[in-house]
């Protein structure tokens, strides 16, 4: 390959390089195409978080208390339907607090009555108030102020985040109203923290929000309120820099633009200790401290549904029918062991692509075989994606997948097509230069041979006709030893010029050899063929030729004109009869047609 052609190729292909990235850049300014990415690139995140399940450890001190399918039967038994009397979750409190847990999460409910309170609410009022290690839930919401009036909420729920505007200023995470608890529990404890969680257009949830922001105040989520309270950080000191809202110089919790952070999830459902709801009932029946201290003391306890029919199953990356509960245990894992995804940003992508395809570009430029040129390029891509695996694993970095092999994709495919067009037009030249005579440039005498044996063979097949001129310039030699062979070479240039300027684009205008010249006319008559070498013969005896010194000079052509099926029905019978039309030409003269020879 010449240096000049390397170049070429080179700048060719950094055209189609940088016309891809313009393209991408470009449609990544439209939210389809976004969404369209991104939904994609979603189902890769979970599929390598799926992948590196097995090489994670959930924390042992965090346990579920599971309304489980066995439990819900049990409280059917028992209570006749759902919801339980409250003074059942307070007996509950109660009993647990006997085994010394850490903290009792309620990822349930307690909302306001209708009516005066029982017996069982006021049971449950006093349970709060004594255990200041039970934290109960709320959830926002924008329901119209027509259905429910937007409830002001005590003072003491809210947190202080400096630099929150990435909260503040999320559709996601921004509420005007909320489903309010008894007012009764928000007089006797702060100890509230909200549930929501959000899920992507796919509706699987991979983010969980640490803050909420209503009526002008940031408000914790549930887990995020426990993990302060876990690592004894005061709220006052929470801010966000640089995309991490920061609980203490140790644990930061990377945010996504939207205020939201990515989970990094332990495994299947049933990943943390479970204990069901009927069995630590009945231990605190009976009285059964040993298997209560066993199950939760020192521990979190997280108290939950499981069971479909109370419709808090959710879906996850790593499962279809994820409790609720245990969404919210694996949040406070990640926090407690500053274990959260990172996704690097959308120019960070960009910028994995455009290194990826100049290591593929440069592939294709380097390889002339194919094979080759595709066993490096998906190489590449697949050592990537393994690369992203184990970024996942052992950095928690979500390197992104879609663009850059999509990116790296297109360039593989444009490369390649732009490299079969280039050899097809080096092809192409090539072929022409071994057809084509370089002096007349027309066709040589092979290419007349394989067109005077395609031509015979057509007729032989369909029928029809077609017919041969063959040309001899008069007393060339002599012209030559008179003008010189620079001159000489000069008139057959202008004479195969004048030939080919009084043919159809369909005829095929030759160089037979020496000074003699052939044009094969297909679906062409005789008469119609003697027509065209009159008009040829007449064209050249009338045209003045430049020499090579500047003067002009005229020349005279011989012509010879046989037809198929008329004159043979082979290349060489119809060459022979078309070579004695020219023979008695120059026989009787020279500077004339001749298409019969009896």
């Amino acid at each position: 390959m010449s240096k000049n052609k390397k170049i070429f190729d080179f700048v060719v292909y950094a055209f189609i390089f940088v016309f891809i990235f313009a393209f991408i850049i470009y449609a990544g300014k439209f939210n389809a195409f976004g969404k369209f990415i991104m939904g994609i690139e979603y189902k890769t995140f979970d599929i390598r978080q799926n992948i590196i399940l097995s090489h994670k450890q959930n924390n042992k001190d965090i346990v579920i208390i599971a309304v489980d399918d066995p439990s819900y039967e049990y409280i059917a038994e028992k209570f006749g339907t759902w919801p339980v009397p409250r003074s059942f979750w307070a007996d509950l409190i109660t009993g647990l607090e006997k085994a010394n847990p850490k903290f009792i999460a309620f990822d349930l409910l307690f909302t306001k009555r209708l009516g005066a309170l029982d017996e069982g609410d006021l049971k449950l009022i006093e349970a709060i108030k004594s255990n200041k290690n039970v934290y109960l839930s709320m959830n926002f919401d924008n329901y119209p102020s027509q259905i429910r009036i937007p409830p002001q909420l005590p003072d003491n729920l809210k947190v202080n985040v400096v630099n929150g505007d990435i909260i503040k200023n999320s559709p996601m995470l921004h509420f005007t109203n909320c489903r309010n608890a008894m007012e009764e529990l928000l007089q006797v404890t702060d100890n509230f923290g909200f549930i929501n969680v959000t899920r992507d257009d796919d509706g699987i949830i991979r983010y969980i929000a640490p803050m909420f922001y209503y009526k002008d105040a940031y408000y914790p989520n549930l887990t995020t309120l426990i993990a302060l309270k876990y690592l004894n950080i005061e709220p006052a000191s929470m801010r966000i820099e640089r995309d991490k809202l920061i609980l203490d110089e140790k644990h930061k919790i990377p945010l996504n633009p939207d205020g939201r952070a990515i989970v990094n999830w332990y495994g299947k459902e049933g990943t943390f200790e479970y204990v069901s709801l009927w069995e630590v009932d009945n231990a605190i029946r009976n009285n059964n401290e040993a298997f209560l201290k066993k199950k939760f003391e020192n521990k979190v306890v997280y108290i939950g549904t499981t069971v479909t029919a109370l419709a808090d199953i959710k879906s996850t990356p790593v499962s279809f029918m994820y409790p609720g509960v245990e969404t919210h245990a694996t949040f406070l894992n990640n926090i407690l062991d500053n274990n959260f995804i990172t996704h690097f940003s959308f120019k960070a992508d960009l910028a994995i692509s455009v290194i990826l395809c100049f290591l593929i570009g440069f592939c294709i430029l380097k390889f002339e075989s194919v094979t080759y040129s595709i066993l490096c390029s998906v190489s590449i891509i697949l050592v990537y994606i393994v690369i992203t695996v184990i970024a996942m694993q052992f950095f928690n970095v979500w390197l992104g997948i879609i663009l850059p092999v999509l990116s790296a994709t297109l360039i593989f495919v444009s490369a390649y097509i732009t490299k079969y067009l280039l050899k097809s037009k080096d092809y192409e030249h090539t072929y022409r230069l071994a057809v084509t005579d370089g002096l007349t440039e027309m066709y040589n005498h092979r290419y007349f041979q394989e067109q005077m044996i395609m031509n015979v063979q057509n007729v032989s097949r369909y029928g029809g006709c077609f017919s041969l001129i063959l040309i001899d310039i008069d007393f060339f030699k002599k012209f030559n030893d008179k003008h010189g062979h620079q001159s000489g070479d000069a008139v057959l240039r202008q004479v195969a010029q004048t030939i080919k300027k009084n043919i159809r684009t369909s005829d095929i205008a030759c160089r037979y050899g020496g000074e003699e010249m052939s044009i094969i006319l297909t679906n062409t008559a005789k008469e119609d063929a003697k027509t065209v070498a009159k008009k040829v013969w007449s064209a050249v005896r009338e045209r003045k030729f430049e020499l090579a010194d500047g003067s002009w000079a005229n020349v005279t052509i011989s012509v010879g004109v046989a037809c198929m099926p008329n004159n043979g029905s082979s290349p060489q019978e119809l060459i022979e009869y078309a070579d004695k039309c020219l023979y008695k030409a120059k026989q009787e003269g020279r500077d004339q047609v001749v298409s019969e020879i009896g």
